[in-house]
């Protein structure tokens, strides 16, 4: 009753869990005063942690693909520490939440996300909370994730699964800004054009030489970024768009993340 349950007990259980006055007192009430019961139900009631930690910055977490029925799946989940990351509550949590996803889909699993997530923020102790969700569908799909940190997931008209993977793998690697060169904008070649027209701008050279130093630096930075055009990762004497070709492939969709 709630006449039996006494300020000290409430003050023990709100210190012991870091939960509100109001929800210690009635999960004291529920449990008729006997803390270990308490402390059981509050574990099923912890948004309030949750709220209290939501504010913390959380600059660490890990990222996960998961594959099935043509249809793929990239979660991220941040918390504050790598530790924590690490933390096998934190991983099982993670791959919970790819698993909902890839069955039942994206909507469906950011909808379940806050009532998986709240119990380990009272377990961990840290802010955790959901990031990048994304899914790609397709009949070539490949994943590369590296230290659970950066995620890529390839889409391919033709080729083969094992190209696709290899190609998540090269762009992980190699982190190319463009796929095609047509995805490069005026703007972005504007700003470069100004930042090497400052480099050379002291080279004591003719005008004429000076114009083919700058269009080589602008070929060159942007060849760099495209990812058709890199040299390719594991065969540096053709470039991925080459491989590509020489596959009867073509990229339909890329996605990169990394923590």
């Amino acid at each position: 009753m709630p006449s039996q349950i006494s300020t000290q007990s409430v003050k023990e259980l709100r210190d012991a869990t870091g939960i509100s006055v109001m929800q210690c007192r009635r999960a004291l009430e529920e449990a008729e005063g006997d803390m270990k019961k308490a402390l059981a139900i509050l574990k099923k009631t912890s948004s309030d942690i949750a709220q209290k930690k939501g504010s913390r910055e959380v600059k660490d977490g890990a990222v996960l693909v998961k594959i099935a029925d043509k249809k793929a799946v990239l979660v991220s989940l941040h918390c504050e520490t790598d530790f924590v990351a690490r933390n096998e509550d934190f991983t099982k949590l993670l791959s919970s939440l790819a698993d909902i996803a890839l069955s039942g889909g994206v909507e469906k699993m950011r909808t379940q996300a806050k009532d998986l997530i709240d119990p380990i923020i009272q377990k961990t102790g840290e802010n955790i909370q959901l990031g990048e969700v994304s899914e790609i569908s397709g009949d070539m799909l490949g994943a590369y994730v590296h230290n659970n940190k950066i995620a890529v997931i390839v889409s391919l008209a033709g080729g083969s699964v094992e190209l696709a993977k290899d190609i998540a793998m090269h762009i992980a690697a190699m982190k190319p800004e463009y796929i095609t060169e047509a995805e490069i904008t005026p703007d972005a070649k504007a700003t470069m054009i100004e930042i090497f027209e400052k480099e050379i701008a002291n080279v004591d050279k003719p005008a004429e030489i000076k114009k083919k130093m700058l269009e080589g630096k602008i070929n060159t930075y942007f060849k760099e970024k495209t990812l058709l055009n890199q040299a390719f990762i594991k065969d540096g004497t053709e470039t991925v768009g080459k491989l590509l070709e020489n596959s009867k492939a073509s990229i339909k969709e890329v996605k990169r993340y990394s923590i």
